[in-house]
Formats: structure tokens, sequence, C-alpha cells
């Protein structure tokens, strides 16, 4: 039989009520089996958030050696930052700390003397709690659950989770970043106080600034000569001009190095001053737009297209398995 249009107009007419009736008690069995006695509705929850450029509040908000910083603390991530934050959200921490606030082992009823009971858990969590980045490069938070509150609290919970888990990583380098700096600065002061020691020596010896005094005293001495002033007074030149030449050298050595010492004491006051506070204050990691609520309709299932899609497989089928039978009974005919 050669199904042309008008022919298999006739034969679904021939066969309407197979294709009508199966359908119709497919849809009727969807019906009754997709309601919540025999699947569970579940209620999605939402939470949109922006990851932020700013990972530190010093070069953010404090004068750095070469003036104020740049960073934006107003400013959106882009993709990388966006990257960041989904591989924080998908890190093992935050999912175990969320699986025990929420006691989701018996939540999601699974038995823990069962075959691999961890696995199916993070298979069932992997299917509920979905992480996303959009177009717009912002990144959410979709928690799926029977029970609408719930959905909502994991995902806002999951959120302050997310500046938690930064904030802990980035405080750790901070330490010790901030113990480095303070042993050189520390450091750094001990050598200067040694300096200005060997400084005060030199003055107590009677170099105070060798550069005057050794232009004074000379002038004094000429002055002296041409002038016929007393031995005694020419012997006292004589010992300070002396004095100068012995400890002058010396003086001026550690002068100069106390201060390019001076100045890098400066530099790393200022490191020292932003270290302290990379430890103890903090910025969000990211740009809250909504938080979750719980959800008023149910997400899934979507009980008219599931009973639409049933009811389209069943004609298909009907109608598949009617002209292959039709077909075969031909071939038997013809032989």
């Amino acid at each position: 039989m050669e199904y042309s249009s008008s022919n298999l107009i006739s034969f679904v007419y021939k066969n309407r009520k197979p294709i009508i009736i199966i359908p119709f008690l497919a849809m009727v069995v969807a019906v009754l089996f997709s309601g919540p006695s025999f699947i569970k509705p579940l209620f999605q929850s939402q939470v949109i958030l922006f990851p932020s450029t700013t990972n530190s509040v010093s070069k953010a908000l404090l004068p750095q050696t070469n003036g104020y910083g740049d960073e934006d603390i107003f400013e959106y991530g882009d993709e990388q930052q966006a990257e960041q934050l989904l591989q924080i959200l998908s890190s093992g921490e935050i999912r175990d700390s969320v699986i025990t606030k929420f006691d989701l082992m018996n939540h999601y009823e699974i038995d823990p003397e069962s075959d691999y009971p961890r696995t199916k858990l993070f298979k069932e969590y992997e299917n509920k709690i979905e992480f996303v980045r959009t177009q717009f490069m912002s990144v959410e938070i979709n928690v799926l659950d029977t029970d609408p509150q719930l959905a909502a609290d994991i995902a806002n919970y999951i959120y302050k989770l997310v500046d938690k888990v930064k904030r802990r990583v980035a405080k750790g380098r901070a330490e010790i970043g901030l113990q480095i700096v303070e042993i050189e600065y520390r450091s750094l002061q001990s050598e200067i106080q040694v300096m200005e020691d060997k400084i005060t020596e030199l003055r107590f010896k009677g170099v105070h600034d060798y550069e005057s005094q050794s232009a004074v005293f000379n002038e004094q001495y000429a002055i002296a000569l041409a002038s016929g002033a007393p031995q005694i007074r020419l012997r006292q030149l004589e010992t300070r001009l002396d004095t100068l030449a012995k400890y002058g050298g010396k003086y001026v050595a550690l002068r100069d190095e106390l201060q390019l010492l001076k100045e890098e004491e400066v530099k790393l006051k200022t490191k020292f001053d932003q270290a302290k506070v990379d430890v103890n204050q903090n910025l969000p990691a990211t740009f809250k737009v909504d938080e979750a609520r719980p959800a008023e309709r149910k997400t899934y299932p979507k009980r008219s297209v599931l009973i639409l899609a049933i009811g389209f497989v069943a004609f298909v089928l009907v109608l598949f398995s009617l002209l292959v039978r039709n077909t075969l009974l031909e071939f038997r005919a013809k032989g």
C-alpha cells in the first residue's frame, strides 16, 4: 500500500478509535501518575550575584607608595572573576557545609548504611543545586527542593558562604604577607636605630655636620693664621679639624646610608599598614542582586507539558504500530 496523503487520511479515519482512545488513556494515566502522590513537586529558589573586582581593601582605599590605588570597589567583575566565583561555589568546603547545615543526607532520604551513600548524596546535591554563569557575567545560584522555604534557605546560605570562604583564603595569605612585611619592617627599624646610635657617638666626639663644620673651622683657622692668633687658639682649631678629618668620612657615610634607609622605612611602613588592613578588614566578594525567596508555584514537574508530551508520544507510537501492522498484513496477503 502506498501511503499518499489521501490514503493516509483514510487510514487514520478508519483506525480513528485506537488512535484517539489510546493517547487519551495514556494522558489520563499521566494525569494520575504525575500528581504529588507519585512525583514530588520541586520548588526553585534563586540568588543572582555579580563578582567584584576588588580583592585587596588596602589597594582600593588606602594610599600607595606611588599615590592612591586605582581599583574601584563598585566595579563588577569580568569573565575571569565570574569563573573564579563558580570555582568557589563548586568547592567541597561549600558543599560539605551545606550538607551538614541542612542535614541533606536525611532530607534526601539516603540510607547512610547503603552502598556508596556519599556518592549518592553528592549526585543528588548536584541534581538539586546548580551554579550558572550568565551572558551578563553574573552568577545564578539555583536550588530545587520539595520544601520551598528550605530551597530559599539553602540558596541564601550558599551566598553567605561565598564571602566566608573567599575571606578565609584571602586572610590566610594576608596574614603570611603581614608576617613577612613586619619582620622586614622591624629589622629595618633595628638597623636604623643602630646607625642613629653610631651617629650620636660621633656627635659626642664633636662631629655634628661635617660639611658646615669643616667650612667654618677651615675659615677660622685661616683667619687665625693671618691675624697672628695665639698658639693655644691655633691648637684648638687644629684639634677640631683633626677630629673632623678622623671621623668626618664615617659620619658622612652613616648619614647618607641612614637617609636611604629612612626612605625605605617609609615605603615599608606603608606596606605594613596595608597588610594590617587586609588582615583585619574585608570587602564583600560579590554584589547580591536579589536574595532567594520561597517559591509559590512548583518548578517541576510541568504537568501540562508532561501530559501533552505523553499524549503525543502515545499518538505517534499507536499510528506507527498500526501502519506496521497494516503493512505486514498486506505482505502476508500478497504472499
